[in-house]
């Protein structure tokens, strides 16, 4: 009988070494899936930021001079009125050729940048435009931009000036 108590008592230790080891497994495996978890997380906001400072950087190329073409509107401004004076001899109407020149690169120039004169015809658009008063008009329907003051622009899809406007009441 003491062969069985041994043979027993062995198989007792063996089933409890078993466990013990199945326990440990256990937690070596949860321990693992927390890991594992925790680096799947980690890793997807990394491709996160990754995505995220891709767009940004994008965006910051795209309207990086923006400044810049802001800047370049006033030119834009003081060609255009340049050319609405009348000319009256041969020196003026060369002058006005000239500026008309020189005003026809910058707009290709600043066009081959994105940037491009906003439509102030038809109805008014508080996105694009800006009404600086409102008058009586019987040719436009109430809503409607009767006269462009001031031209606007857009860079991309971005307003970098509002187009300013009078608008029919």
């Amino acid at each position: 009988m003491s062969e069985e108590k041994q043979n027993e008592a062995m198989q007792d230790e063996a089933q409890e070494t078993m466990q013990d080891e199945n326990a440990e497994f256990q937690k070596l495996q949860e321990e693992y899936n927390a890991l594992k978890d925790t680096y799947l997380r980690a890793n997807a906001e990394f491709e996160n930021i990754k995505k995220r400072m891709e767009k940004e950087k994008i965006s910051a190329t795209i309207y990086a001079n923006e400044s810049f073409a802001k800047d370049l509107l006033d030119v834009v401004d003081a060609l255009e009125a340049a050319i609405s004076v009348e000319a009256s001899d041969e020196l003026s109407l060369k002058i006005k050729e000239g500026v008309q020149n020189t005003l026809d690169l910058l707009l290709k120039k600043l066009e081959k940048h994105m940037v491009k004169p906003i439509e102030a015809d038809g109805e008014f658009n508080p996105n694009l435009h800006e009404a600086m008063f409102h008058v009586e008009s019987a040719d436009h329907e109430s809503g409607h931009i009767v006269n462009l003051l001031q031209k606007g622009y857009m860079m991309n899809d971005r307003v970098i000036r509002s187009a300013k406007v009078s608008v029919a009441k």
